[in-house]
């Protein structure tokens, strides 16, 4: 940041060039931005517990550019995923529900046809 005093008529001005948030915010999305950290808790030099975090802040343009687009397939984030999921068991169970159907046409016998006996 850079502080200016510029004098207009005997009033001094004072002007700084500020990054505002939104600049800063903007430039971190279409860049993308890494926080990386583990979390350790030993007892008497014994792990007990780690954990590894990761965070990737980006647009969502930066993020498939990465390679990351787990939103669109995630039926907790996406409907159109949540659809395709729902689809895929519907066409699941109508296969299995035609194949047990057809066992069981080929394992049950076939009933008896009765003949008329003229009398």
């Amino acid at each position: 940041m850079t502080d200016v005093d510029f004098r207009y008529g005997d009033a001094p001005v004072h002007s700084s060039s500020t990054t505002n948030l939104a600049d800063i915010l903007e430039r971190v999305l279409d860049k993308g931005i890494v926080i990386a950290g583990d979390i350790k808790i030993d007892l008497l030099d014994i792990e007990l517990l780690t954990i590894r975090l990761r965070l990737f802040v980006a647009s969502v343009d930066t993020a498939k550019k990465a390679g990351i687009d787990w939103w669109e397939t995630d039926p907790a984030l996406s409907s159109r995923a949540a659809r395709s999921a729902l689809q895929d068991e519907n066409d699941e169970l109508r296969a299995r529900l035609e194949a047990l159907e057809s066992s069981l046409d080929q394992a049950s016998p076939q009933p008896a046809t009765k003949e008329r006996r003229g009398t």
